[in-house]
């Protein structure tokens, strides 16, 4: 019963909403509202999955109620009934982005190793000296400075450099991530403006947005040109800390390495906190 209401209720949503209120032509339609085909192209799913769905025959994914929601421009009260008829709780408010007691002592029990912390649309909040000593990232002056996605796609780093083939993972990786954070995330203003921009600043950007990859976890290596000790390549690992809903960044040197012997360097010779809030116009 509940797989029929949700179908129901998929196809009057549909049905209702104008064309033009969600970007689409007007036209000569011989129906009204958005045809399957349109809605799917928007949501990212077939128009026989659209179909099925509307038929009672389809149990979305908590992923797919959200992207048809997004698709639809749905109001927030439209959005938690179709959550609730699909058997899942609706995300609500803004993307969480204070770093709590957890994460705060993640950064400082990783003193010697570089380590900074995103929420889900990959605003750093924090960072930790290690981080601070490697010197990646030169202030622009621009209030993004500090959102990893648009310094990757937009105001690419100078100090960072990675082979073509780990670029491209971790570009894809990003835009996968805020993919996802978007369709948990719908009424995150905020976050619809970083998506806007990116899409509309960066093409390798909106190509993936439009083809998300199915990014589990996630490990890179990029080099760092440290102005002292020369270039420094570091394997970034990807940890989620779910009691914050932030995602940790950590970068370690191959043991024994050359690389391991500069980054020691670097971080000895490092003053001050250990943790160090961030999130204004600085060095990315």
């Amino acid at each position: 019963m509940a797989l029929h209401d949700l179908g129901v209720e998929v196809r009057r949503l549909r049905e209702n909403t104008k064309p033009a209120a969600i970007g689409l032509p007007s036209g000569a339609r011989r129906a009204r509202g958005v045809r399957r085909e349109e809605l799917a192209e928007l949501a990212g799913v077939s128009a026989d999955y659209v179909r099925r769905l509307e038929q009672g025959r389809r149990h979305p994914s908590a992923a797919v109620v959200n992207a048809i929601a997004r698709a639809l421009r749905v109001s927030a009260a439209e959005h938690e009934r179709l959550c609730a008829l699909a058997g899942y709780a609706a995300v609500h408010g803004r993307v969480p982005s204070e770093a709590g007691p957890a994460s705060t002592r993640l950064l400082e029990r990783f003193a010697d190793t570089p380590v900074f912390l995103c929420d889900a649309a990959w605003n750093v909040v924090a960072v930790n000296s290690a981080w601070m000593a490697l010197g990646a990232g030169s202030p622009t002056g621009q209030a993004r400075d500090w959102n990893v996605a648009w310094r990757t796609f937009c105001n690419a780093h100078r100090e960072i450099s990675r082979t073509d083939d780990r670029a491209a993972q971790f570009q894809a990786m990003l835009a996968a991530r805020l993919h996802r954070t978007g369709l948990r995330h719908p009424a995150d203003e905020p976050l619809a403006e970083l998506v806007d921009e990116l899409r509309t600043t960066s093409r390798s950007f909106d190509e993936l947005w439009r083809a998300p990859s199915n990014v589990a976890t996630y490990e890179n290596r990029a080099v760092f040109r440290h102005p002292g000790v020369g270039d420094i390549a570091l394997d970034g690992t990807l940890l989620d800390v779910p009691d914050d809903g932030l995602m940790a960044v950590i970068l370690t040197a191959a043991p024994g390495s050359a690389d391991e012997g500069r980054l020691g360097e670097v971080v000895r010779a490092v003053t001050g906190p250990t943790v160090i809030r961030v999130g204004q116009a600085g060095p990315g």
